[in-house]
């Protein structure tokens, strides 16, 4: 089911990217390497910080195809997105979840120690958002109020939390990817957000 959802949620993001870079104007060739990062780019670097080699998008050139086209793809049909806002907000939120889940696995299978288990998870998660927004030029959407970030982290913490109870591999993925789609969504419908830290240093 995972795997599913990964490929969901891979097109899903690559979409978002080509349009963020559309916003930006970008060529063609600017769209695909967006999409690419937004889709790949928190994989990848998980990748190089746990040094778990080869990367995975190497191995599975279909994913590489995959993204462009979904960018690509973008480009043309762009005018009809708008009404599709919701279908992306849920499968962006279906992607998150799926990310961390992927990204928390991994590093618990080459044995990292808890804490790393759940960067690993939330980098996976988050780190091709923060790309994608740092090259279009906006403050990525995990530094804003509205709760991302903190349902990645929520996710690799239960994830892990069922793990050492001893509950069934599935059983886990299936409780963590219900419960972080849950919360994500409930940000996004509900306006549910963190405290934020507003500082202006007094000119007097």
């Amino acid at each position: 089911m995972l795997t599913y959802i990964y490929l969901i949620a891979i097109t899903a993001e690559a979409m978002t990217g080509a349009l963020a870079a559309g916003r930006r104007n970008m060529d063609i060739f600017g769209v695909s390497v967006i999409a690419f990062l937004t889709a790949l780019g928190g994989g990848t670097v998980r990748d190089i910080v746990l040094g778990h080699f080869p990367i995975a998008w190497t191995q599975h050139p279909e994913y590489l195809y995959l993204t462009l086209g979904a960018g690509v793809f973008t480009v043309f049909v762009s005018r009809y997105m708008h009404r599709l806002r919701n279908v992306f907000l849920v499968l962006d939120a279906l992607g998150l979840v799926a990310f961390t889940l992927i990204g928390s696995n991994v590093a618990l299978g080459m044995d990292y120690q808890l804490p790393v288990v759940v960067v690993a998870g939330m980098i996976t998660g988050i780190a091709g958002g923060v790309l994608r927004d740092v090259l279009c030029n906006r403050v990525p959407v995990v530094f804003r109020q509205e709760l991302y970030a903190s349902v990645s982290l929520v996710v690799a913490l239960l994830y892990l939390g069922l793990h050492h109870l001893g509950v069934g591999e599935n059983l886990n993925m299936l409780a963590s990817f219900i419960v972080g789609l849950g919360i994500r969504l409930g940000a996004v419908y509900r306006g549910w957000n963190l405290p934020t830290f507003s500082y202006q240093r007094s000119l007097h």
